[in-house]
């Protein structure tokens, strides 16, 4: 289920900011990104939020294992394919 950016202003700032930081470090880890350093972890935050406020990520719930997830929508429409 895919979760509406408008229900997204209406989270914690600090709950968005983590679901968006576990999102980038999961980047790093497959390679994504080299590394990220705090003044790079903040600017990608930023452009995070942008991209969610575009459409450009989504934030998905997994009724399956009950887990929050942001994707890119091009890894959205590879799944309903």
């Amino acid at each position: 289920m895919l979760i509406p950016y408008e229900t997204l202003l209406q989270l914690p700032k600090e709950t968005l900011v983590n679901l968006i930081r576990e999102y980038l470090l999961g980047q790093v880890e497959d390679g994504s990104f080299a590394s990220l350093d705090e003044q790079e972890l903040s600017q990608a935050i930023v452009q995070c939020q942008q991209a969610l406020k575009q459409g450009k990520l989504k934030l998905e719930y997994s009724e399956d294992d009950e887990s929050f997830a942001i994707r890119s929508v091009d890894q959205i429409a590879q799944q309903q394919d």
